[in-house]
């Protein structure tokens, strides 16, 4: 596999459960706010299209996904929907403590996680996890951490340079491009 290191290759090859932060790494961090006309204010984000097919890849190859956030909201709600994730935790900061909850859920070890984090408040958990992963616009102490950096930034396809990573160190990289190219 050029362009990663064996000891990347090897991270990768155990994981069984991809999770991820939302804000900053599904979506690029901005939140748009929009008014109605009765004064009330939704809120909404933007996703990237190349990261949604690639959940649905990393699905059909067995891997499970999540998003632990410290947000949420509708939007992030239906992206989790959409792409059939397992794991949806919202509104809760301390993120190891989710960690661990979905850990015992699960029946995995932590070296069989991946975690893909952008922020400070981040860092607990991709201490914690076997391939720790922040996208290429991440904060420089995130980037400081992580096993390795995504060359898109969050929202522009980050956790599809992730799902491709894995894929790839799994044997399954083959049978998904054998869908589109014959």
């Amino acid at each position: 596999m050029q362009g990663y290191s064996q000891a990347l290759i090897d991270r990768a090859s155990r994981i069984r459960l991809l999770l991820m932060d939302c804000d900053g790494v599904l979506t690029d961090g901005t939140i748009y706010f929009l008014p109605s006309p009765d004064g009330s204010v939704a809120e909404t984000k933007a996703f990237d299209c190349h990261d949604g097919i690639a959940l649905q890849w990393i699905r059909r190859a067995g891997i499970e996904t999540g998003i632990i956030t410290g947000r949420g909201g509708l939007a992030v709600q239906e992206r989790a929907r959409s792409v059939q994730m397992r794991y949806l935790v919202e509104g809760r900061t301390d993120k190891l403590a989710s960690f661990e909850e979905i850990l015992a859920d699960s029946g995995l070890v932590a070296d069989q996680v991946a975690y893909v984090g952008d922020d400070v408040t981040d860092l607990p958990l991709l201490r914690r996890v076997g391939l720790a992963v922040g996208p290429s616009n991440s904060r420089r102490e995130v980037l400081q951490e992580v096993h390795w950096t995504t060359p898109s930034g969050g929202g522009r396809g980050a956790i599809r340079d992730v799902i491709e990573l894995l894929l790839k160190a799994q044997g399954h990289w083959d049978d998904v491009m054998s869908r589109y190219c014959g």
